[in-house]
């Protein structure tokens, strides 16, 4: 008789989990409560896994061993409580997928940067040469990597949600940029919650491991002071580089670890701005762990080309720039988006709330935005903040009318910034096609 493994939410990670809990020998099930997208049924009906969609079948799931849930799916889910209840173990993709792989991990998290770091990373190693997988977040499915393919080393995007679902998975080096509020409606509006959650990165590590942090970040600092930290703890700061750690120094990026120094101008890093100066840093690091040779770190950090929905310079239009920052889903991603703009600025946000605070953003919105294009279904929040600090705060419902508002707006020379620091699935599908709806509208002008 084999074993009943109940996946839940049968998009990329659950798929890609039914695929690997197949070859493994588990009798597999897959429940959806929305409408599976036909590329993955079409994947299901080929390896001949069953599979149900719109509904959760409750008699079939509580007779599972172990059950895999999608990060999407909150802990406080009544079918989630009841399988704990049960005392049936209930994981994330990735803590399933690492059982069965014994790859090296770079697993990264933060809440901003997390996506940037990695694709670096990422493209940094397979630069040079190593048989790299990409994972978590971006990439394709780290369980169905693991079925399918052989990698020697997986990159890997973590959110807190896929941290929450991890027990026994060690990273052999973890990379920790930041901890702002983020996501605290399902942290029970606690930001010790949220915080704990982050710092699940490090559980289990060992000595031979390695720790990756932003020592500026307060945060963090005030949390590893708690904290027995066991893998070697490797800072990277603004301020001057620690040894082993990563810095700066009369404007050049400088990396310190295992004797070896790496140095380059920061004029000369691919990715400007600040927290793209601590992206760098965080990735040279994890390539320096895996032995990557300065020059090829330093043409990797200087060729690197970005992401896109994250302050992507789009178009210029009659002189005004459209920059596509659609991946900015909290309050922190849209002060760096601000701040990293000259003045003056049409900012276009909004969508659904996480618990958001716009406080720490009203000395920019000063300073350097002229407009404000509310973009949502309720934007009671962005009004209650900015209504007082401008005169012109306007509502759209749809992106073509906020593209047209903020282009009227708009004179030339200034920045039309689409930053929209909350969540998209009120009027979009994701903020990848939030960020994709921006670009065809401002295409259209």
């Amino acid at each position: 008789m084999r074993n009943k493994l109940v996946i839940l939410g049968a998009g990329e990670s659950g798929v890609g989990s039914a695929i690997l809990a197949q070859k493994q020998g588990y009798a597999v099930f897959v429940s959806d409560f929305g409408k599976i997208k036909d590329k993955y049924k079409e994947v299901l009906s080929k390896y001949n896994i069953d599979f149900e969609e719109g509904k959760h079948s409750e008699e079939k799931i509580l007779e599972a061993e172990i059950v895999v849930k999608s990060p999407g799916i909150p802990d406080t889910a009544p079918l989630i409580l009841k399988l704990k209840e049960k005392d049936i173990p209930v994981i994330s993709e990735i803590e399933f997928a690492r059982r069965y792989t014994d790859a090296k991990t770079i697993c990264i998290t933060g809440s901003n940067g997390k996506t940037t770091t990695t694709l670096l990373t990422h493209y940094i190693l397979e630069k040079a040469g190593l048989n790299v997988g990409l994972a978590g977040n971006v990439g394709k499915s780290f369980a169905w990597q693991v079925a399918e393919e052989n990698h020697d080393v997986y990159v890997i995007e973590l959110s807190s949600f896929q941290l929450d679902g991890m027990y026994d998975f060690r990273a052999d080096v973890a990379v920790l940029l930041n901890i702002t509020p983020d996501h605290l409606d399902r942290y029970n509006y606690n930001m010790q919650d949220y915080t704990d959650s982050k710092f699940r990165i490090i559980q289990n590590q060992r000595e031979n491991d390695y720790f990756i942090f932003c020592a500026d970040d307060e945060v963090i600092q005030t949390e590893i002071a708690k904290k027995e930290i066991k893998p070697a703890c490797i800072p990277f700061t603004l301020k001057e580089p620690a040894n082993p750690g990563a810095g700066l120094s009369k404007e050049k990026l400088i990396i310190n670890f295992n004797q070896k120094q790496f140095s380059m101008s920061i004029l000369d890093l691919s990715l400007s701005g600040k927290h793209n100066t601590y992206n760098s840093m965080a990735a040279g690091i994890a390539s320096m762990v895996f032995q990557i040779r300065n020059e090829q770190l330093r043409e990797c950090l200087s060729g690197f080309h970005g992401v896109e929905h994250r302050l992507e310079r789009f178009l210029r239009v009659h002189g005004i720039e459209f920059v596509n920052d659609s991946k900015a889903t909290n309050v922190n991603s849209t002060w760096y988006a601000l701040e990293s703009i000259p003045k003056s600025i049409v900012w276009i946000a909004g969508g659904i709330d996480k618990g958001n605070d716009y406080t720490m953003l009203k000395p920019l919105v000063k300073e350097k935005v002229k407009a404000i294009v509310c973009l949502g279904k309720d934007n009671s929040k962005l009004h209650a903040a900015f209504d007082k600090v401008l005169k012109n705060v306007v509502d759209a419902s749809s992106m073509e009318e906020a593209v047209k508002a903020a282009y009227y707006l708009a004179r030339n020379g200034d920045t039309v910034l689409l930053s929209p620091a909350c969540a998209s699935f009120d009027l979009f599908d994701n903020y990848e096609d939030r960020g994709n709806q921006f670009k065809e509208q401002v295409r259209n002008l």
